[in-house]
């Protein structure tokens, strides 16, 4: 009987599809699962690959050695005519949701034309909750790490390195850059820039990088104020605005939506406006769910910013879920196609129910990618835990110290920082955290490449 399929099986299989956007045949995926460490004998292969078709997980065209395999986050972009709905249909719509998408399948041409509603904003709790009770127990249910002792931001530095892969790859993928999940690996662990890539799509996933640090790494000091987002904004537009000056400041010009009949607010003044009462509103909201979500909506739909205003309002979400030790939420595997057309509603409609389908099944799918990888890395340790401030602090202070000047004494920086019974423990942990670190580690520590590259040097030079 052949061994049952279990979730695990399917992932790595899974992951390194989505490498190829193109697609990957049977001999090259072989071979990539292989480089990865899984080799799998090729039946037990085609048996879950079958799999991953029949759950919608993937796609595949052409037969016996001309058969291709497509990641499904990717489908929206083939030249296949069930593409698209292909993509659509793996996320099971309400009702509501499938009027919606239907709604803005209608040609452009007959849409009518709509502006800002500030009624959208301005209606709610009136008109909330966005998500109802059974959703917002159902995403705590499978969300929640059972760490509610442990401090805010633990869970997400736990998956960190996976998260930055991949909330980098999805949120720009969603925003059309052509990198594959595995290119962004390597520039975010290795900084090696993908071949035949423009500049502007290897700077869009750096200051993804960038940004995704900043919320684990200041979880205590940020949320829904004028200080978080704007900055959130300044780091994922850094060198992408025609205007640098625009980095981090509502917008003073107009702008327009590609494929929609909806003109955002034009007068600064009106958005400066509008924009601190969004944020005043979601601040108040208690449930972390419903505050990822409802920010994921106006912060989209108010388009305060020049440019960026979607990966402003993707990441923006996560700093409920990240302050709350939930799983975070990476937009993994969300169909292009069904994400924009989400957007739309709430653009031209003011409508929320399939974006809200999204957002669940999206996040349903991030759980089952984080929380697996937690399970596998155990429990935390609490001593680490208690010290990871100043660790990190010590670590990267010796890292980037002058090159010429001695290195700092680790003993001498635990004598006055670190109470007596710990310090012995603490010296320890950090010599190991030194002797550990390598090009796969050392951004956990906010120490840049070219810091951690001259280090390198210098422990080569002095043996």
């Amino acid at each position: 009987m052949p061994k049952k399929v279990v979730e695990q099986d399917l992932i790595p299989i899974e992951r390194q599809i989505a490498a190829f956007p193109q697609g990957v045949g049977m001999a090259e995926l072989e071979a990539a699962l292989a480089a990865s460490g899984v080799v799998i004998h090729r039946r037990s292969l085609q048996r879950r690959l079958k799999l991953l078709i029949d759950n919608g997980r993937i796609v595949a065209d052409g037969a016996l050695k001309g058969r291709v395999y497509h990641p499904i986050g990717r489908i929206g972009s083939l030249a296949t005519g069930h593409a698209t709905v292909a993509a659509a249909s793996l996320i099971p719509l309400s009702v509501a949701g499938s009027d919606i998408r239907h709604a803005m399948a209608r040609p452009i041409q007959s849409r009518e034309p709509v502006g800002y509603q500030r009624e959208f904003l301005l209606a709610y709790p009136h008109a909330g909750p966005y998500l109802d009770q059974a959703t917002r127990d159902h995403l705590h249910r499978i969300g929640r790490a059972q760490q509610d002792d442990l401090p805010a931001g633990t869970l997400a530095r736990q998956v960190l390195g996976r998260l930055l892969i991949d909330l980098s790859w999805a949120s720009s993928h969603l925003e059309g850059n052509t990198y594959s999940l595995l290119e962004t690996e390597r520039l975010i662990a290795f900084g090696q820039a993908a071949e035949g890539k423009n500049t502007f799509e290897t700077q869009m996933i750096l200051n993804h990088k960038q940004a995704i640090e900043f919320l684990v790494e200041s979880v205590a000091e940020i949320g829904f104020d004028s200080y978080s987002i704007l900055n959130l904004h300044a780091m994922l537009s850094d060198n992408l605005l025609a205007n640098s000056a625009a980095s981090g400041r509502i917008r003073q010009i107009p702008v327009g939506i590609g494929r929609s009949v909806y003109t955002p607010l034009a007068s600064p003044q009106l958005l400066e406006e509008y924009f601190q009462r969004c944020l005043e509103t979601v601040a108040g909201i208690k449930d972390p769910f419903e505050q990822s979500f409802f920010a994921l909506v106006h912060l989209s739909y108010l388009q305060a910013f020049e440019d960026v205003n979607k990966r402003v309002a993707r990441l923006a979400a996560n700093i409920p879920l990240i302050k709350h030790n939930l799983c975070p939420l990476s937009f993994i595997d969300v169909p292009t196609e069904a994400y924009v057309e989400g957007l739309l509603g709430v653009y031209e409609l003011n409508r929320i129910e399939l974006l809200r389908d999204i957002y669940v099944w999206g996040y349903e799918r991030s759980v089952k990618r984080y929380l697996s990888q937690r399970e596998e890395l155990g429990e935390p340790d609490p001593f680490r835990l208690r010290y990871r401030t100043a660790l990190v602090e010590l670590v990267r202070t010796v890292v980037r110290q002058d090159q010429s000047a001695a290195p700092p004494s680790v003993a001498a920086w635990a004598a006055e920082h670190v109470p007596e019974p710990d310090r012995t423990r603490f010296v320890a942990l950090v010599h190991t955290e030194l002797n550990s670190l390598h090009a796969g580690n050392f951004a956990r520590y906010r120490i840049r490449p070219a810091e951690f590259a001259a280090w390198q040097e210098k422990n080569a030079r002095h043996g």
